[in-house]
């Protein structure tokens, strides 16, 4: 038996339906997409625009610091988003990990001359403001809701030791390459390697469609790039060497590529049900994938 539909699945069912309804199939799909994608990175969306805001507006004596300002400002959103069930318990364990990943590395890279936060704030732990955490978080964020939203299957998805190893690999060389020899391009080779057969499967309106892991990680982290662009450009944190007039480095593009893996194997830790170790199409699905994926979403809601 179907459970009943959160308000907000309602809403975004209706949102879809009506729009099916005023628009051709292609287009209703691509703006279905673009929508969902929107919706998925909200999270990290309202906090880019409070790092534009607060960059055009904040004084030097005002009794609070910008840094402080941003993360009472990201407190408050977290707040929102669990009240409203935009998020749950369970995506919320997801995001602590996030925050204690990135906060470590946030951490070491700052004190390492990798980059730096060159702003006064009373939340600052060793350079680092804490607001920091949730830049990580807002990638946990989008990825636990981008998985719900387009119902994703990750088919077939190698054996799960395996991807722990890699993503562990990437996160040590992050710290290690300052000390000993960068093996980047080794994990790029890796990456493709373990997941080139593994295809993201997901369901924009009624139909289901898939691109390989790989190239879904390397759009991401364009995307992630260009939020790395806003945030130097509004002097939230800088590059060793970069003025807030020039734009990040596009090696940097192939940090976030690895690490998104990182973030995706974090997410996987508590995500479990939508791995398939064998081959998934939309015609073989057999009836336990739809019960698996309803309990999903009743999870998550």
């Amino acid at each position: 038996m179907s459970r009943p539909l959160s308000a907000t699945r309602r809403m975004e069912r209706h949102l879809g339906d009506w729009m099916r309804s005023k628009l051709p199939f292609a287009v209703s799909e691509l703006v279905m997409f673009l929508l969902k994608q929107g919706w998925a990175s909200l999270f990290g969306g309202l906090l880019l625009i409070a790092m534009v805001v607060t960059a055009r507006l904040w004084q030097a004596d005002w009794p609070i610091a910008r840094y402080d300002a941003l993360l009472i400002w990201a407190v408050f959103l977290q707040v929102l988003f669990l009240l409203f069930r935009l998020e749950s318990w369970r995506e919320a364990r997801v995001i602590l990990l996030f925050h204690l990943t990135g906060t470590a590395m946030e951490i070491f890279k700052v004190n390492a001359g990798s980059w730096a936060y060159p702003g006064d704030g009373l939340f600052k732990l060793w350079g680092v403001p804490l607001y920091s955490g949730f830049m990580y978080a807002a990638v946990g964020s989008y990825m636990a809701r981008v998985i719900r939203l387009f119902e994703m299957r990750f088919a077939p998805y190698p054996p799960f030791w395996m991807t722990v190893v890699l993503a562990g690999a990437i996160y040590v060389n992050f710290f290690a390459h300052h000390f000993v020899m960068d093996i980047r391009m080794g994990l790029f080779a890796a990456t493709i390697v373990i997941f080139a057969r593994t295809r993201v499967w997901y369901r924009i309106g009624r139909d289901d469609y898939w691109m390989p892991l790989p190239v879904a990680a390397f759009l991401s982290s364009i995307f992630l790039w260009l939020a790395e662009n806003i945030g130097t450009a509004t002097k939230t944190w800088l590059y060793t060497g970069q003025s807030t007039s020039d734009w990040v480095s596009l090696a940097k593009m192939g940090s976030w590529y690895l690490l998104l893996y990182v973030s995706f194997v974090t997410v996987t830790l508590v995500f479990r049900d939508m791995l398939y170790p064998q081959p998934w199409s939309q015609k073989a699905a057999p009836q336990q994938d739809d019960n698996k994926r309803g309990e999903h979403h009743d999870q998550v809601e």
